[in-house]
């Protein structure tokens, strides 16, 4: 697997925007893009545009890791 910093446009708070990361698997093929936001995190797989993706919220993501 190999993730890259898609976009490092925050300060050591995120903001609105986040970080986006690109995830590509073991062969490079691209898998998607994973964004961590200020208020939520989403998963945009294949070519789905940052805001169409899966989005969870912190408090779903935390209640996941948990459960």
């Amino acid at each position: 697997m190999k993730v890259t910093i898609k976009d490092l446009a925050v300060n050591m708070e995120l903001g609105n925007r986040g970080v986006e990361f690109d995830v590509y698997d073991a062969n490079g093929n691209h898998l998607g893009d994973f964004r961590i936001s200020k208020g939520t995190v989403e998963w945009c797989k294949g070519r789905t545009r940052s805001g169409n993706g899966v989005q969870k919220s912190w408090e779903d993501l935390i209640k996941w890791f948990e459960g």
